[in-house]
């Protein structure tokens, strides 16, 4: 045990002190976030550093089982009564954007010839919850660092579009200025990463001065969304097990294709439940989310490590239009949901 701490201890030392200026530097910019700049950071550091010796076992662990972990606290933030409660009412709009992206996402991946992997983990963040949906579907499918890499940096260019430009769009289509409803709804269903979904969502809110609505509604909603990784990643697992087996249902094993960190996603997630039916503040579990995302920004530095940013900038033109289209197109669903259903 000691000796393997020993040899992972130089590259999780390497991985933690890239995360701290990367942490710090997301807090003064949310709308790119500590995840962007930590891959970013170990990318540059990769283009001089070609040898990582002995840091390369762990900055390996970090990429994988720190990234797991970092789900498994995610659970934490979700009281599953008040989202179910309070999204109930977004959950078609939800579930009609999901469905587009993937089938987007597996239309192009047959059109176009975009690696499965690839158009798996764009088509799954830009559905459901951006950083954290990749995060949790890459060791499912087995996805690689430079799989990863592009994938969290076409979210990540969509998630500024949308934080950008959103509340202009809702300003130009006319929604409702007086309410933070639609446009909360609309930014909760049609913006991935949860920083975007809020940055753009205090926007409105200041434009209209309506307080916190917004950003209250736009939060829930996307928390609805987060839910959504749970059957998704097991339907994946399931997936690729059958796949990999040879299609024989005698060689099947769910204990085999189930994600072992999923299931503690949901037990954190139901203790968090519990806690809050028996009165205990959600406050209590803030650390917990908190190291969560932390070592979000720890795994995203190592997985910049492991990636080559000039090979990363050649191969972006497709993942780039796959994600185009799966932001053009959940966009475009959200808004005809909300129509139909009288929100907007």
């Amino acid at each position: 045990m000691s000796n393997t701490i020993k040899e992972k201890a130089p590259g999780f030392a390497v991985c933690f002190l890239l995360a701290l200026p990367a942490w710090f530097i997301g807090k003064q910019f949310p709308v790119v976030g500590s995840a962007v700049i930590a891959i970013l950071l170990g990318m540059i550091i990769a283009l001089f550093w070609k040898d990582q010796g002995k840091a390369k076992k762990g900055i390996k662990f970090t990429s994988k089982y720190i990234l797991q972990t970092a789900v498994v606290l995610l659970g934490f933030g979700m009281d599953l009564g008040v989202v179910l409660r309070t999204g109930g009412q977004s959950l078609p709009i939800i579930i009609s954007t999901i469905a587009t992206s993937l089938i987007l996402a597996w239309v192009l991946h047959k059109a176009m010839h975009i690696p499965g992997n690839i158009s798996t983990l764009v088509g799954v963040g830009s559905s459901i919850c951006g950083g954290s949906a990749i995060a949790a579907t890459a060791p499912v499918i087995d996805a690689d660092d430079k799989e990863v890499a592009q994938a969290i940096s076409v979210i990540f260019f969509f998630n500024v579009m949308a934080a950008i430009f959103f509340p202009m769009l809702g300003a130009a289509i006319g929604f409702d200025t007086h309410s933070g409803e639609a446009f909360g709804i609309f930014a909760g269903t049609a913006i991935n990463d949860t920083s975007s979904v809020t940055a753009a969502a205090a926007t409105w809110d200041s434009m209209w001065n309506l307080g916190a609505e917004t950003l209250n509604k736009a939060v829930t909603v996307k928390l609805t969304r987060t839910l959504a990784i749970i059957p998704i990643t097991l339907g994946l697992a399931i997936h690729r097990a059958r796949k990999s087996s040879g299609s024989g249902k005698n060689n099947f094993s769910l204990k085999r294709a189930f994600p072992m960190f999923l299931l503690y996603f949901v037990i954190a997630s139901v203790i968090t439940t519990l806690a809050g039916m028996a009165g205990v503040s959600a406050e209590v579990f803030a650390p917990l989310k908190e190291l969560s995302k932390f070592f979000i920004t720890m795994a995203m530095a190592a997985i910049g490590l492991n990636s080559n940013l000039v090979e990363l900038v050649k191969s972006g033109g497709k993942p780039i239009a796959l994600g185009a289209v799966c932001w053009a197109g959940i966009t475009a669903v959200s808004l005809l949901m909300q129509h139909v259903m009288g929100i907007w």
